[in-house]
């Protein structure tokens, strides 16, 4: 399974084809919409959130509720796009005429003049366009059709806020996973320790009203995933690695780690490793989870537990200083319109991605071809894991 996006922030529309998912499979526009309108939410975000309200139109793939098993198309079309029109067009130009809102000053912490340099662009507008956060929205139906077969192959998912500008959420192993869910989606920051939230609240406030930008940490836990999926065989194959280049690719996200991550390296290996237990009615098990789900980059069938770092959003409204391609003239940046924080959104964002390669893994390695027998082939692993 893989998928590709297509689009700018402020053009027509975002685009995703998504190609390799079983024929069969229960799918329809809401299971999709439900998980693009939680990106668009959270204390924080900018106004465009205000602007456009993301509602997919599936294009193809999908017949009477249920997946064909040829490609996916999906449209998430941009609202602002008759604002922008003659900016964003696709037919040419005349040449007499004067392009609006070209930027030629590269703002600090973005892909502006690196992708400048390597495409050759002026106006680096052809830049800013694409590598716009907006593009997550197009990653975010990709990985609500992965949820959506979780889902229906007992797999369940949930992303929320660890900490935002050094405010730290406790973590709280007590909840169910549709506890984290629940709570999740109540807070307008995604955390699930009330005891922070307004803290958190009132560190994005206090950026915004600076003109600043502040990050934060992202968590997202996984339960149901049988043991022994991925593989020690080959570098490519291993499931924790895929989940931390998709968590990286994320915009702005800076840094991966597993259970306890880099704690790790301060602890003896007797305060580290998880001890494995047994039981008839479970099979195998760790009394522990330090490791977050993984050992030899295969799940142990323990929760995956993975947290992504976010900086600060680059965008600021009292920008940082610049140099002018052209001119070469010290400026300060161009301002875009920005989030103070997105850490709640990009928690979103982080759930879906990683649900994209766990379900990529997982046809892989089961019948992918109809989705009843990969459903029967799941339930007969489960059980060959359980006697192991």
């Amino acid at each position: 399974m893989r998928y590709l996006t297509a689009g700018e922030s402020h053009g027509k529309q975002l685009t995703t084809i998504v190609e390799g998912v079983p024929a069969g499979m229960p799918l329809t526009s809401a299971n999709i919409n439900a998980s693009l309108l939680r990106r668009q939410k959270g204390h924080g975000r900018g106004k465009r959130m205000q602007i456009e309200k993301d509602l997919v139109d599936i294009c193809g793939g999908v017949r009477h509720g249920y997946t064909l098993g040829s490609p996916i198309a999906m449209v998430v079309k941009n609202d602002d796009f008759k604002h922008w029109e003659d900016i964003m067009g696709e037919d040419p130009v005349d040449v007499d005429k004067e392009i609006r809102r070209t930027v030629s000053r590269p703002r600090p912490g973005h892909a502006d003049l690196n992708g400048a340099i390597k495409y050759g662009h002026r106006d680096m507008r052809n830049i800013l366009e694409r590598s716009s956060a907006r593009e997550t929205a197009a990653r975010v139906a990709a990985g609500a059709v992965a949820k959506t077969m979780l889902n229906h192959l007992g797999i369940n998912i949930v992303g929320f806020v660890h900490e935002i500008a050094g405010i730290t959420a406790q973590d709280k192993p007590e909840l169910s996973m549709e506890e984290k869910i629940e709570q999740s989606e109540a807070s307008s920051v995604r955390c699930l320790d009330k005891t922070v939230e307004q803290q958190m609240k009132d560190a994005i406030d206090q950026a915004k009203k600076d003109g600043d930008s502040i990050g934060g940490i992202c968590e997202v836990h996984v339960e149901g995933m049988p043991a022994g999926i991925g593989s020690y065989v080959h570098y490519d194959r291993k499931l924790d690695a895929r989940i931390a280049f998709a968590v990286q690719s994320i915009n702005a996200f800076k840094g991966v780690e597993f259970g306890i991550g880099f704690e790790a390296s301060r602890r003896p290996g007797s305060k580290v490793h998880d001890e494995i237990i047994w039981s008839e009615e479970e099979g195998f098990k760790r009394r522990t989870n330090n490791l977050g789900g993984f050992e030899g980059g295969m799940t142990s069938g323990m929760p995956i537990v993975v947290k992504g770092v976010m900086k600060p959003i680059p965008t600021l409204y009292k920008p940082l200083q610049s140099v002018d391609i052209e001119t070469k003239e010290v400026f300060n940046a161009s301002i875009e319109r920005s989030d103070s924080c997105a850490v709640p959104a990009a928690a979103v964002v982080m759930e879906h991605v990683v649900a994209f390669e766990i379900a990529r893994a997982i046809l892989e390695q089961f019948p992918n071809d109809q989705f009843e027998k990969l459903q029967v082939a799941i339930d007969q692993y489960r059980e060959e894991v359980r006697c192991f």
